[in-house]
């Protein structure tokens, strides 16, 4: 499932960077995520990086954009594909 950013972000500026997929962007009043980016970080991490480093614990899933971790590792290795 993508991620989601909530409307309580407050712009830190430190998800964005930590994006391995870079799926992660400035949107017009907070950070927004590409749900066809955003793998939760599977193929990168164990865990997402953005929301272990959110101050404020605003991302959370998308529940308009479910995925089971095979879909996931899927969307990681198209997207590795991609950036060949």
């Amino acid at each position: 499932m993508a991620l989601r950013i909530l409307e309580t972000c407050i712009n830190c500026d430190v998800c964005a960077p930590a994006c391995p997929n870079g799926a992660i962007t400035q949107g017009e009043a907070i950070y927004e995520i590409a749900p066809s980016k955003c793998t939760e970080c599977v193929g990168h991490f164990d865990e997402p990086q953005c929301v272990t480093l959110c101050p404020v614990e605003c991302i959370e899933p998308d529940p308009v954009h479910p995925e089971s971790p095979v879909e996931l590792q899927a969307k990681f290795e198209r997207l590795q594909q991609e950036m060949v």
